[in-house]
């Protein structure tokens, strides 16, 4: 119970020992999965003038997610505009080949420029071209890996999406927005005291987080864009473990103000709380199913740390997880088959994910310490924190714990991952 107490009270006892960097990541892919589409991404016409390839950007999008594997072949010099030889890619392997170009405008942009080809088919699959800032070339890279991950899968790619994390270097703590693949990290607060917990808004433009700046548990939501906040819930006692619901209007919260862990209901906006549950049990970590209908919680009615959920209307308590003997931090994917969460099994604190419709549960990791699973808004894809190697770091995961990469700093650890929206341009 002492994990339990100590995280879910918030007790003065963090373990957010985590530097800052603004370091970029190193992307170490491990692990196959079942079946990895072959594909050929070309190196981009005009990319060797740039610090960071285009091409290589892509591919690393791709084989992160478990989907793809790279085929290396004798492409020569092309763009979107050459036709491929199809017959020398079939030999090498290749089912699909991507190629482009990038060249810089009059007014300082760069336009890129893609296609993609079905090399089994035959087939131009079409392809798309972006005028952006240097600023934004990840992002456009992102986007041509998008294209490609579903015209090849049939789903939504989430390369252009955004993470948050935090980071702690001696006494300065701050919140961070970076690139799915944990790149071009970008401060969004900084602050002498902690910060955990951060969670995106559905639409992506806010960050609701606890911030310890009053020497106590206090919430607030921080617009992305502007970096202006504004305070939800500073209510007697500890204020903590913010959620969204799908709708972006309400925030499920932890609230102590009268006596014990509880969970309530609060405008987004701020306000008066509403009481979900009257419970003299532990009740806290809310998460709100993709409908908006229940919220699965965390609490220890039954004598230890248990996951269950609610009624938002309120009712009856359901559980939820029943193996194991202590479980926590649920998240739910988009499309509500699956549940992501913490379990300790035998002392180490392992990643599992739960099909809801058969209760069948699955670990997914061999590590010791995982913490704050997050899913990627297709579902595909999770980020956690765990410990390797008496280090701290950001991974990503597929389903089946087949394909894992590490987003790892260059220096320092990093905490507290929550997976942003699909991008909205």
């Amino acid at each position: 119970m002492k994990r339990f107490l100590s995280k879910f009270w918030l007790a003065c006892v963090l373990v957010l020992c985590a530097q800052a960097s603004l370091a970029q990541f190193r992307i170490e892919v491990s692990g196959i999965g079942l079946t990895q589409l072959p594909v050929t991404v070309a190196p981009f016409r005009g990319q060797e003038a740039l610090s960071q390839k285009i091409s290589d950007i892509v591919l690393a999008d791709l084989e992160r997610s478990g989907q793809f594997r790279s085929v290396l072949a004798a492409t020569g010099t092309m763009d979107e505009n050459s036709k491929p030889e199809l017959s020398a890619l079939r030999q090498a392997g290749a089912d699909a080949l991507a190629a482009g170009s990038v060249s810089k405008l009059a007014d300082g942009r760069f336009d890129v420029r893609f296609r993609l080809w079905d090399v089994v088919k035959g087939q131009d699959q079409g392809g798309e071209g972006f005028a952006v800032a240097a600023t934004d070339l990840r992002l456009a890279a992102h986007r041509v890996a998008d294209y490609i991950y579903e015209k090849l899968t049939g789903d939504k790619g989430v390369f252009s999406t955004r993470i948050a994390y935090v980071t702690k270097a001696g006494q300065r703590y701050q919140l961070w927005v970076a690139d799915a693949d944990g790149e071009n990290a970008q401060s969004a607060l900084a602050s002498p005291e902690p910060i955990i917990s951060p969670a995106w808004s559905p639409d992506g433009n806010q960050l609701a987080y606890v911030s310890f700046e009053s020497r106590k548990p206090v919430i607030y939501v921080h617009s992305v864009s502007t970096g202006k906040r504004r305070l939800i819930a500073n209510f007697k006692g500890s204020n903590s473990a913010p959620a969204w619901s799908p709708d972006g209007k309400t925030l499920a919260v932890t609230l102590s103000r009268d006596g014990g862990s509880q969970l309530f209901l609060l405008s987004a906006m701020g306000g008066e709380p509403r009481r979900l549950i009257q419970s003299g049990s532990i009740d806290t970590e809310p998460a709100f199913s993709p409908d908006g209908q229940h919220i699965f919680f965390v609490s220890d009615r039954g004598g230890s740390p248990q996951i269950y959920k609610v009624p938002v209307s309120g009712g009856g308590v359901e559980r939820v997880t029943f193996s194991g003997s202590y479980n926590i931090s649920p998240v739910l994917s988009s499309d509500g088959r699956w549940m992501a969460y913490i379990s300790r099994v035998g002392g180490a604190f392992k990643l599992h994910v739960m099909q809801l419709t058969s209760g069948a549960v699955t670990a997914i990791t061999d590590t010791l310490a995982d913490e704050s699973p997050s899913f990627s808004p297709n579902g595909k894809l999770l980020v956690y924190a765990t410990q390797q190697q008496g280090r701290e770091a950001l991974m990503t995961s597929t389903l089946d714990g087949k394909v894992k990469a590490r987003l790892n700093g260059q220096s320092g650890d990093i905490r507290e991952p929550h997976w942003g929206p699909f991008f909205k341009p």
